[in-house]
């Protein structure tokens, strides 16, 4: 059965109508919504220092969507791992896998955006060494014993309530990252399907004697449900076109990029490139049996949640059961 995952960044450019409080508001009730629905999951994401307010605190927003569910999978992808205190991280995980009953799971990434690292202070340069330090303290602290870190004695507690610690996997797109996640045991999902970094993190498994978990990184695709594609382009093309340009600025081709990296310069590209796609229920319910996932972004860019409700009602309406 193909599954069926929301994903939120929470951001509200100036050309958007929408006020901030409705937004948040708006996504709870999605959540909570799609909770009820039988949908699979949910995604957040981090990031630091935009004009558009792209959400920095996915922690406190999956805290919230897990009070407002029972079943849901929420994850973090990413949670930037070298911006946090790992010590005052590893409770706030702890207390959020209880409060979860282990449905947040984390992927963790470095981070890659200048503004933000100077933001915390950090040399981006010294990011993988502040992944394998965090991820080191982290593991450490739910393993419940105290220790010294930095000249200050650590006891986390309460121990997470999913053991040996909170759902985590690695992200990333180099060999740094690669052989981290082998070298740390953890699941690894990749921003890209390259072949070299998927045979390397294998390797570096079994050297290691750890069984490989890697998951794909998705398709990119990110998918509405209209009665009439052609009015919902007029109405949600310029908040979609939002979401492609601003990702494609932060991802020069030679420095960063994922399978959600963009090229369109206008809503028309935008739509002939084939990221973002709006289907009529019938397409939907044949791409999800084709591609085994539908992947559905309604506050993209700062869409009015009005018309957002308007495509997951549909989806639940006439997609979902067939699926």
């Amino acid at each position: 059965m193909p599954i069926s995952l929301l994903r939120f960044d929470m951001r509200v450019p100036d050309f958007s109508p929408v006020r901030r409080e409705d937004y948040y508001a708006a996504a709870l009730d999605m959540a909570a919504w799609a909770d009820a629905q039988g949908l699979d999951g949910v995604t957040l994401s981090e990031h630091h220092a935009t004009a558009d307010g792209y959400l920095p605190a996915p922690l406190t927003m999956a805290a919230a969507m897990a009070a407002r569910s029972q079943r849901l999978r929420i994850t973090i992808a990413a949670l930037l791992l070298p911006y946090h205190d790992p010590v005052k991280l590893a409770e706030e995980l702890a207390v959020l896998d209880h409060l979860s009953r282990g449905r947040v799971i984390c992927t963790l990434g470095a981070g890659y955006r200048p503004e933000e690292f100077a933001m915390f202070g950090i040399d981006g340069r010294r990011r993988g060494a502040l992944m394998d330090e965090h991820l080191e303290v982290l593991l450490r602290a739910w393993r419940g014993e105290s220790f010294e870190w930095r000249g200050r004695r650590v006891l986390v507690t309460p121990a997470p309530f999913t053991q040996p610690h909170p759902p985590l996997m690695l992200g990333g797109q180099s060999r740094a990252a690669a052989r981290r996640a082998a070298r740390f045991g953890l699941p690894y999902q990749p921003a890209n399907d390259d072949g070299e970094m998927n045979a390397l993190y294998r390797a570096e498994c079994e050297r290691r004697g750890h069984a490989p978990l890697l998951l794909p990184p998705g398709s990119g695709e990110t998918i509405w449900v209209a009665r009439d594609p052609e009015r919902a382009w007029r109405e949600f093309g310029r908040y979609l076109l939002h979401e492609a340009v601003t990702y494609a600025n932060w991802q020069p081709p030679s420095q960063q990029s994922s399978v959600m990296h963009s090229r369109a310069g206008s809503v028309e590209e935008l739509r002939a490139e084939g990221l973002f796609r709006i289907f009529t229920p019938a397409e939907c319910v044949e791409h999800a049996q084709a591609a085994g996932a539908v992947i559905l972004h309604p506050l993209c860019g700062g869409t009015p949640p009005e018309l957002a409700w308007e495509s997951l009602r549909l989806y639940a309406a006439e997609v979902l059961p067939q699926l």
